[in-house]
């Protein structure tokens, strides 16, 4: 038995039936592809094959189509993208780029349900890994939906704001623009804010104007793409920032950046509210994004990372929930699992950011996520829902 390298379920060989049909509409594509990895000995005909898509950063990025049941190079009417590992030393453990991007898209799409580009990895003839996805904007004729990404929208180009005009704004820019262009706006701001939080946690710093776009459907409104490009980022670029842009105007200026440095819970539920996304709907995304951790750790191990690599993926993930906090739905489910409500004389260990614990019980829940809580020296305070890390029941 093997891994498939879709969805790391087991299999006899290459992809499994499902990965098939989601990338290759059911054929039977070989995990190995048809020519060598690009060398300087056929760097040409890559690029002359590929000359009409970009260089997103370091990554190169090359068009692919089938024929006869094979994957071949196509400068023209490219079905799939493929990305090799990226030939430069400018970033930490390139060699793990392919299966990063590979496995943050599966953790979003597998454990979050996030709509993702349907994508797996596959090898060149010497055994060498490259990440493939399936372009969504492509038709089954050949066709192709009309796309805008939010620079595109925001008129936002290299030569009206300079090199980095795809850094300069703000999510709750974004934001404003799908408002403004999508059909049914309230389910595409949703999905949007889930994957900024999704971004946040997995410590995606890239995730620019360029990485969310507009695609048309079929009844020819506009909503937003399925996410692409995702991956945890600080793995190459551990001095990276937080995120690519900012969530909102300044957003410093809270209590909880000014005491940590870091955004928290508050900063994402701010940008709901300035998202029109209704407290209870982002109170309920923040719940699914901060749970399902066995689910990730297990996703992370069955993934084909280097073991040092899982190590930093992990280590990421974990510190960024450490500062996200609990929602007052995963508070109840550990201090109230029977749901007799407060107080109860069950005792337990809060533990806050930087390993600050208390012990004691609740007392009573107050509005805005916050709890009244007796610590074991009979001392009463009122906590932060959101500031704390964890509980231990005890």
């Amino acid at each position: 038995m093997m891994i498939c390298p879709g969805c790391y379920k087991e299999v006899k060989k290459g992809y499994c039936l499902s990965c098939r049909k989601k990338l290759f509409n059911g054929q039977n594509i070989p995990t190995i592809l048809p020519f060598e990895t690009p060398k300087d000995k056929n760097l040409k005909e890559f690029q002359s094959k590929t000359k009409k898509l970009s260089i997103s950063g370091v990554q190169l990025k090359y068009s692919l189509r089938i024929e006869n049941k094979q994957l071949k190079l196509s400068e023209r009417d490219g079905q799939f993208i493929l990305k090799p590992i990226p030939p430069t030393v400018e970033i930490e453990k390139n060699d793990q780029a392919p299966e990063n991007e590979h496995l943050t898209m599966q953790i979003a799409s597998q454990i979050f349900g996030i709509a993702t580009a349907e994508n797996a990895l596959i090898y060149f003839q010497d055994g060498t890994p490259a990440y493939i996805t399936r372009r969504f904007d492509v038709k089954a004729d050949g066709t192709k939906y009309q796309q805008e990404d939010m620079a595109q929208l925001s008129g936002k180009t290299k030569q009206s704001r300079g090199e980095d005009f795809k850094y300069d704004g703000t999510y709750e820019e974004v934001g404003k623009l799908i408002r403004k262009y999508a059909a049914a706006a309230l389910p595409s701001l949703e999905n949007f804010f889930k994957i900024l939080v999704f971004n946040y946690i997995f410590s995606n710093g890239d995730a620019h104007l360029k990485n969310f776009s507009l695609v048309q459907t079929d009844m020819k409104d506009y909503a937003l793409s399925k996410a692409y490009d995702l991956m945890s980022t600080a793995i190459h670029t551990p001095d990276e920032g937080q995120t690519a842009l900012d969530l909102y105007d300044n957003y410093t200026d809270s209590e909880f950046y000014a005491i940590y440095g870091v955004y928290g819970q508050h900063a994402f539920s701010e940008l709901a509210k300035r998202l029109g996304i209704p407290k209870q709907r982002a109170e309920r995304i923040l719940t699914q994004m901060l749970s399902s951790r066995d689910k990730v750790r297990d996703l992370i191990s069955r993934s084909f990372l280097s073991k040092e690599a899982k190590e930093i993926y992990v280590n990421n993930y974990e510190r960024r929930l450490e500062f996200m906090g609990l929602t007052p739905a995963l508070i109840m489910a550990i201090v109230d699992p029977d749901q007799k409500g407060l107080p109860n004389d069950k005792a337990v260990e809060l533990i806050f950011p930087r390993a600050k614990r208390l012990k004691g019980r609740f007392i009573e829940s107050l509005p805005n996520n916050k709890y009244r809580f007796e610590s074991s020296d009979h001392i009463q305070t009122t906590i932060d829902g959101d500031q704390l890390y964890a509980i231990n029941r005890s």
